[in-house]
């Protein structure tokens, strides 16, 4: 069973020892005609959805478990949708900031950055933080390398589903210094009171949504939240948000059981334990 002590948050100076991480693979796009479908909550790149979004009332704060769409705020601005090559097709995944001291590292769901069918890292991607209906306020990162757990790579352990994503730099700086980052939490407990944020498929607007989780098994967390549908894999589980600080932590990543779960109001996260610690210091290492 893995360790369910609770840590404190990671700063940037922590050390963390080993890593079983590989460049690589994520299951989320199987082969298509022009590319790669959906799994899980994945969308499936190609033909943009825009001026099909749902009609969610936007408000400041919500009912916990039902879905809205958030107004622009510094917190919802390092959260963002990921494109391949450019954003002339359909976002299909979410990703976001964490800090690291490279300054330049965002966390997303492996089966959002690694094709299990070719067995290699998505080396197209891009990612627009702030993303509303075609406008990128800071434009378009792209992703200089992929790192997820080797056993994610192998088998597509469910329980792993969980990648860092290292962005080169933009106009000579890091997205840290643009927009901050969140830190990662690492062994925080199944009950947590967080907010997702992310970007379905047929949106062009995010949606938030707030509630506690709960635990689905040793190495899952479940939450009831509407409207997380296809393209919210990798939005991050945000918790305890200071606005003080401008930071909050991710405790989890949308994923994991069913690729996040097959449906829109039921969603997954697999739990971060010492094997995201780890993959975390590869991640540096590897920048």
């Amino acid at each position: 069973m893995r360790s369910l002590v609770r840590n404190s948050i990671l700063p940037l100076t922590l050390v963390i020892v080993g890593a079983s991480a590989v460049i690589g693979d994520a299951a989320t796009h199987a082969a298509r005609s022009s590319g790669r479908s959906g799994f899980g909550k994945s969308g499936e790149p190609g033909q943009s959805l825009r001026g099909q979004d749902q009609d969610l009332p936007v408000t400041a704060a919500a009912h916990d478990g039902n879905a809205y769409t958030p107004r622009r705020t510094e917190e919802n601005a390092r959260i963002g949708a990921v494109f391949e090559k450019d954003d002339q097709g359909a976002h299909f995944c979410t990703a976001s900031v964490v800090q690291s001291p490279g300054r330049n590292m965002l966390i997303t769901a492996a089966h959002c950055a690694f094709d299990a069918d070719s067995g290699q890292p998505l080396n197209d991607l891009v990612f627009a933080p702030g993303y509303r209906n075609g406008d990128e306020p800071t434009g378009l990162w792209k992703v200089s390398k992929v790192v997820v757990d080797d056993r994610w790579a192998k088998s597509q352990d469910e329980d792993l589903d969980f990648a860092f994503l290292v962005l080169d730099q933009k106009d000579g700086k890091d997205i840290q210094d643009v927009l901050g980052g969140n830190t990662l939490g690492v062994n925080r407990g199944f009950d947590n009171k967080v907010k997702i944020t992310g970007y379905p498929a047929s949106r062009d607007t995010p949606v938030s949504c707030q509630n506690h989780t709960t635990k689905f098994s040793d190495t899952q967390l479940r939450i009831q939240c509407t409207g997380l549908e296809d393209g919210t894999s990798g939005s991050p589980w945000l918790a305890d948000y200071d606005p003080k600080s401008h930071t909050g932590t991710v405790i989890g990543v949308l994923g994991g059981h069913e690729g996040g779960g097959d449906q829109d109001d039921v969603s997954y996260a697999a739990y971060f334990d010492d094997d995201i610690a780890k993959l975390y210091r590869r991640a540096q290492d590897e920048d």
